[in-house]
């Protein structure tokens, strides 16, 4: 342990206040799917974060009790699919809402594959093939490095995002134009 490092008293942090803490960050929407042929699942995710672009390799964090986990385990391939504004009911499918489960999460949307056959969303904002280069298990969850194998991306602009519980849609050009509608009227009576 490094010895700048303090040992603390920690306070116990409530899950509820601790979740609550965190629905202040606005988070990007992903599904990670997992598996190929007939036996692949996936979840609906915030937590994805690049780590490095040389190489490429990225993390996200998976909750072990999650029915990926065990599939991502045992294969070492994922993909990490950033969904568009108007991919909320693949969102909403992933995570398990309505009792679906495993390959029924699928239907209603088209998949590809690319190097590591696991299934890339078509039309997601970027779909991303990576293989486990290295995972960190800390309580519930795990951190998955991802190594890129492949990318496609598509052209659309708004993204999904999730923020104080809900799903919210970030368009760059639509919101653009709504920063400057406020901020120029700011600026002008500033001159």
């Amino acid at each position: 342990m490094n010895s700048a490092v303090r040992h603390l008293t920690l306070a116990d942090i409530a899950p509820d206040e601790f979740r609550g803490a965190m629905r202040h960050l606005t988070g990007g929407v992903s599904v990670i799917t997992v598996g190929q042929g007939k036996d692949i699942t996936g979840m609906t995710v915030t937590s994805v974060s690049s780590l490095s672009v040389d190489p490429p390799t990225l993390i996200v964090s998976i909750n072990r009790e999650s029915s990926s986990w065990p599939i991502l385990r045992r294969l070492g391939f994922f993909g990490v699919n950033i969904l568009a504004a108007n991919q909320l009911d693949v969102a909403e499918r992933f995570t398990g809402k309505g009792g679906l489960k495993g390959a029924d999460r699928f239907t209603g949307a088209q998949w590809t594959t690319r190097i590591s056959g696991v299934p890339l969303l078509a039309g997601a904002l970027a779909a991303i093939d990576c293989q486990v280069e290295d995972i960190v298990e800390r309580h519930s969850h795990a951190i998955v490095i991802g190594r890129v194998l492949d990318i496609q991306t598509s052209g659309h602009t708004a993204a999904l995002a999730y923020w104080q519980g809900r799903y919210v849609a970030v368009d760059q050009d639509e919101d653009a134009a709504k920063l400057a509608e406020v901020s120029l009227p700011l600026a002008s009576a500033r001159g």
